[in-house]
């Protein structure tokens, strides 16, 4: 399994150039996974729903299983968030995974940058930034992709995880 990231500051369009590049990919006959981190407490369960009672009651874990799809919930209950590794470890079995988030972590990743928002480049200080996808002209020692070209940016990443 190949592991690629993206990270960002939050509205710079990550989500949207993750939604728009993995179709490229599963056109290329890759099965395609995702890791997202979420920065604030979430839920995708309902108030009301017995998953989510059971839950409320103490479980641990809740699976939901369909014939459509499956998902498990897992309630940390004071004990620390996995680590990165630990959740690629506890994925299912794909060629590429993607990773939205975790800008700190040691995978080969893209920056997605505006620079009219006015924030600062991440890569100077990020050493597992390969490249720089962005909507302005701007000099750089790394690859800079056009954040519009989606499939130059999934040409690129496909290039540098061995893909092409």
């Amino acid at each position: 399994m190949k592991v690629f990231g993206f990270a960002g500051y939050s509205g710079s369009g990550k989500t949207t150039l993750i939604e728009q590049l993995i179709p490229r990919f599963v056109l290329d006959g890759l099965t395609v996974s995702l890791i997202k981190h979420a920065h604030a407490g979430f839920d995708i369960d309902r108030p009301g729903k017995d998953s989510h009672r059971l839950r409320e009651a103490g479980c641990t874990e809740v699976m939901l299983v369909s014939n459509n799809r499956w998902v498990l919930m897992h309630e940390l209950r004071g004990r620390p968030e996995p680590t990165l590794d630990e959740q690629i470890a506890a994925m299912g079995d794909c060629d590429l995974l993607l990773v939205e988030g975790y800008k700190a972590s040691a995978i080969p990743k893209l920056e997605i940058h505006r620079p009219s928002y006015g924030r600062p480049l991440m890569y100077p200080d990020n050493p597992h930034i390969v490249a720089v996808a962005t909507d302005e002209a701007m000099e750089l020692p790394l690859p800079r992709l056009d954040l519009n070209d989606v499939d130059g940016v999934a040409d690129f990443i496909l290039r540098h995880q061995g893909f092409r």
